[in-house]
């Protein structure tokens, strides 16, 4: 996880928290509680979904020469401006 991926995930869990915070001046405990319970599970598998898809675009990315697309897109079509 990088700084900055880092710094979000910091946000995030403050804007809940923040409002979780106020829920607990409005309702009762029992409520606040299945209102945490649900929001921290759909935080937990949204982050691990968006780490699962970083990972796989990274091994993605891994295998490809940007030289080679150059080359490929090259010599497909004649283009006005070199590449």
């Amino acid at each position: 996880m990088t700084v900055y991926q880092r710094y979000h995930y910091d946000i995030f869990n403050s804007t809940i928290d923040f409002q979780l915070e106020e829920l607990n001046s409005r309702f009762s405990n029992g409520t606040v509680k299945h209102v945490k319970i649900v929001l921290y599970n759909k935080m937990k598998e949204e982050f691990l979904a968006d780490s699962l898809m970083i990972y796989i675009e990274r091994e993605l990315v891994e295998d490809i020469d940007s030289d080679s697309i150059i080359d490929e897109l090259y010599s497909t079509k004649h283009r006005r401006v070199q590449l």
